[in-house]
C-alpha cells in the first residue's frame, strides 16, 4: 500500500488559521476533530450518508468546538465490493463501522473476526444477508472517500502522558493518575488503532518520538477525546434505561438492543437459577468487541446496571482476582483513574457486585486475554456506553 503525504499538505496545515476553511477542492474530513487549543482547520461536519446509519456522538457531553485533521488522498487498488476489504478499503470499512456503533475492533486496515461480526450486525440492521459484503463495501466507499488523514499531537496530551508510570500495584496507588506510558499511545487510542499500526503509517522513528504539535497519519475516525471527561456519573435516562444488552462470552461481542424480551426477570445477587422469555430482543442498536472473565469466573444470566461512572478508582484486590471471593478492605490497594487503569476510562456497574463493564488498559488484547469475571471494552468503545445504556438497563451474560 502507498502512503505518500505531500510537503505542502503538512505545512498547509501548521499554517492555515483555526477561522479559515479548506480549499473546495480539497476532501472534507468527516466529522474527525483533534483536540486542544493548538489544533487548525476547524469546521463542521458534513452531513452523514443516507445508506449508513446515523451515528450517536461519540463524546459523552457535548464538548466545546476542536479542530479537525487534514485527510489524505491515498492510491492502493480498490478491494472487489464482493469480498472482505483489504489495505485502505479494509481501513474505510473499519471507520465505517466504528462510526456506526458498530465496532470493528482495533482499526489496522486487516479486517478479522470483529470486524466481521460488526458487518452482520450492520446487514441485519439495514436487511441484507448476513454474509453480504457489497451493501456495506459500497456505502463505506461512499461515506469514508478518505480512510488517513494527518493529526497534530496536541498540547493537551502532556498532562496524560506519564512515561515514569510504575507497573507495581503498590506505587500506582500513589499515583493521581494512569496515565498514557507515551504520545504514541495516547495517539493511538485517540484515533482507535494501536501503536504497530501507527508505525506501519508513519515509521517507527517517527512514533518512537512522537512529541507535542508533532503531525502523523492516523485514520480518519472521529477521535476519543479523553480531555473531555471529567469523572461525571450518569443517572437512569426514560429511553437508556430500556435497554437490554446480551454479552455473548462465546463470539466475544456485546449487543445493545432498544429494548428486552417480554418477563425478562432480572437476577440479584445470590440467584442460582434465571428464567426469562425466549421471545427475540427487539432494535439492535450497537455492538462491541469484549474479553469476558475467565470460565469459572464468568456470571451468566440477565443482571442490571446500577451505576454509570467517568474516569473511576479501581479496588485492586489480588484475592478476588485469583479466587472470585473479596479480601478485606485493610488487603487491598486504591488504583487511581485514568486510561492505563486495568477498568480503563469507564466503568458500569451491575447489580452482580465486582462485575461490569469497563474499559481497559490494553485495547489489542481484546476478545484474547480472559479478565476475572467482567466484561472489558476499548475505552473508546466503552466511553460510548453512557450514550446507549444507562442504570436501569438489563444485561444479559450468556
Amino acid at each position: 500500500m502507498l502512503r505518500f503525504v505531500s510537503p505542502f499538505f503538512i505545512a498547509l496545515t501548521t499554517l492555515v488559521p483555526a477561522q479559515q476553511t479548506p480549499p473546495a477542492a480539497r476532501p472534507v474530513l468527516r466529522a474527525l476533530p483533534l483536540g486542544g487549543d493548538d489544533d487548525i482547520n476547524s469546521q463542521p461536519a458534513p452531513a452523514a450518508d443516507p445508506v449508513a446509519p446515523a451515528a450517536a456522538p461519540l463524546l459523552v457531553r457535548p464538548a466545546a468546538p476542536v479542530a479537525q485533521a487534514t485527510p489524505i488522498e491515498t492510491v492502493s487498488p480498490p478491494s472487489p465490493l464482493e469480498v472482505k476489504p483489504t489495505g485502505d478499503d479494509g481501513v474505510r470499512l473499519q471507520i465505517f463501522l466504528d462510526e456506526a456503533k458498530f465496532g470493528p475492533g482495533v482499526i489496522d486496515g486487516r479486517p478479522g473476526q470483529f470486524t466481521e461480526l460488526a458487518v452482520q450486525s450492520w446487514n441485519e440492521v439495514n436487511g441484507y444477508p448476513i454474509s453480504d459484503w457489497v451493501a456495506i463495501n459500497t456505502a463505506a466507499r461512499k461515506a469514508v472517500p478518505n480512510p488517513l488523514a494527518i493529526a497534530i499531537v496536541p498540547d493537551a496530551s502532556t498532562a496524560w502522558v506519564d512515561a515514569s508510570l510504575p507497573t507495581k500495584k503498590s506505587l500506582q496507588a500513589t499515583r493521581k493518575r494512569m496515565s498514557y506510558r507515551s504520545h504514541a499511545e495516547f495517539m493511538a487510542e485517540r484515533y482507535h488503532c494501536d501503536i504497530a499500526y501507527l508505525t506501519v503509517l508513519n515509521g517507527s522513528s517517527k512514533i518512537n518520538n512522537l512529541k507535542p504539535r508533532d503531525t502523523i497519519i492516523v485514520p480518519n475516525v472521529r477521535p476519543f477525546i479523553i480531555e473531555h471527561l471529567t469523572g461525571a456519573g450518569y443517572k437512569t435516562d426514560e429511553a437508556m434505561s430500556q435497554r437490554h444488552a446480551v454479552v455473548d462470552t462465546k463470539i466475544n461481542q456485546v449487543r445493545i438492543f432498544e429494548a428486552a424480551p417480554a418477563a425478562l426477570v432480572v437476577a440479584e445477587p445470590g440467584t442460582t437459577t434465571i428464567s426469562h422469555s425466549t421471545r427475540p430482543n427487539r432494535g439492535l442498536i450497537a455492538s462491541f468487541p469484549i474479553t469476558p472473565g475467565k470460565p469459572q469466573f464468568i456470571k451468566f444470566g440477565t443482571w442490571e446496571v446500577r451505576n454509570s461512572v467517568e474516569l473511576p478508582h479501581w479496588r485492586y484486590d489480588q484475592k478476588l482476582l485469583d479466587t472470585g471471593k473479596r479480601s478485606a478492605d485493610s488487603e487491598a490497594l486504591n488504583i487511581p483513574p485514568g486510561p492505563n487503569s486495568p477498568v480503563g476510562i469507564f466503568w458500569c456497574g451491575l447489580s452482580k457486585p465486582g462485575i461490569g463493564l469497563h474499559g481497559t488498559s490494553d485495547p489489542e488484547t481484546i476478545g484474547r486475554a480472559r479478565s476475572s469475571g467482567c466484561i472489558r471494552l476499548a475505552n473508546w468503545d466503552a466511553v460510548r456506553l453512557p450514550t446507549l445504556i444507562r442504570p436501569g438497563t438489563t444485561v444479559e451474560i450468556r
